[in-house]
């Protein structure tokens, strides 16, 4: 078997021992003679999967205790609409927009009530994080709304907004358990799994308790209210079981690599190979404001389209796939997370440099 160094941005690389771990229990899980996959999500096995995952996470971030960790499904676009719904009791919500998920959660967000953009990058492509130390938040605002890490992009905000004492509410799809992280900052902190985590189909929500009420925007749908799932501590129907599964293998991963201030440190090297290659070489150009470098996607151009396809297909034909950029921004992307080996990372390097000479 030969695996490919898989650069996509989500559905993306997973840790090749937690596959295979996964492949070994596909067909009897712990002797339970059925899959995971089989499994009723109302058994014992099955409660037991659900509650490791979530104590193992809550290890992994040191989730204060008056915080809940959700399971749900409906990706994190579907947060888009659930947090106004349940947090815009004004009907106000500060929104900073630093890309295309942020717009898009901006967006929704004005179907609730008043989203007001208080910062925004669109200016220059989204290739900077604004100045957020002192924004024109509304007094009555609800919540103050990030995506923290911008997966298209290849921004991350390196300090959190001032919010001025608004509750803050951040999307960390792209960065989630990339290194650690003071959970008590936020009123809600989500993602989906499928980037940094695990197969797509998850979305993980970590929400403060007094967040979670009946009070929610008239007409919001049983499924989507915090308060059913948290009451039913994310089994109020099936959920995405298999998916919470491979999920907790990786958090067990990441607890036998260091924790999170180790995934830090690795991260952080990785990304710096890549960086320092795109800042000397005189064909391959990095994308984003240096101060605001994303550490898990590092998009790069050319600037010559033909020249971009051309590395995109010589790179895939070497075992290096999905480093075609986002088609808002074009060029390439190396989406680098916690699963990415360093060699990875090197030999792309090393494969970018014999490129450029060829051509």
């Amino acid at each position: 078997m030969s695996r490919v160094y898989n650069f996509s941005a989500g559905p993306a690389i997973l840790p090749e021992e937690v596959l295979r771990e996964a492949a070994e229990e596909m067909l009897d899980y712990q002797g339970s003679g059925m899959s995971v996959m089989e499994m009723s999500h109302r058994s014992k096995v099955y409660d037991g999967i659900i509650k490791e995952a979530e104590a193992d996470l809550r290890d992994l971030m040191n989730i204060p205790d008056n915080y809940k960790v959700l399971f749900l499904q409906g990706g994190a676009s579907q947060q888009f609409a659930m947090i106004p719904m349940n947090l815009m009791k004004n009907k106000k919500a500060a929104y900073i927009v630093t890309g295309q998920w942020a717009k898009k959660a901006f967006q929704e967000g004005q179907n609730y009530g008043e989203a007001v953009k208080v910062a925004s990058s669109e200016d220059e492509t989204f290739s900077y994080i604004p100045d957020c130390s002192d924004l024109d938040i509304p007094e009555d605002a609800d919540y103050v709304y990030i995506c923290e890490n911008n997966t298209i992009y290849g921004t991350k905000y390196k300090t959190l907004p001032n919010t001025k004492g608004h509750t803050l509410v951040a999307d960390v799809s792209s960065c989630f358990l990339s290194e650690p992280v003071d959970v008590s900052k936020y009123g809600i902190i989500y993602g989906g799994v499928q980037k940094n985590i695990g197969p797509a189909g998850v979305v993980i929500v970590i929400i403060r308790e007094d967040l979670i009420t009946e009070d929610t925007l008239p007409g919001t749908p049983t499924m989507l209210k915090y308060k059913t799932h948290a009451d039913a501590d994310s089994l109020y129907n099936t959920p995405p079981a298999y998916g919470i599964y491979v999920c907790g293998k990786v958090f067990k991963w990441l607890k036998k690599m260091g924790g999170l201030s180790v995934m830090k440190e690795r991260n952080e090297e990785k990304a710096k190979i890549l960086y320092e290659f795109l800042d000397e070489s005189k064909m391959f150009k990095g994308t984003v404001r240096k101060e605001d470098r994303s550490l898990m996607n590092v998009p790069f151009v050319t600037g010559d389209k033909d020249l971009d396809a051309k590395f995109v297909k010589e790179a895939e034909a070497a075992g290096f796939v999905n480093l075609k950029g986002h088609r808002t921004v074009g060029g390439m992307r190396a989406s680098i997370y916690n699963a990415m080996p360093k060699e990875g990372v090197e030999k792309l390097v090393a494969f970018m440099k014999k490129f450029e000479e060829e051509n």
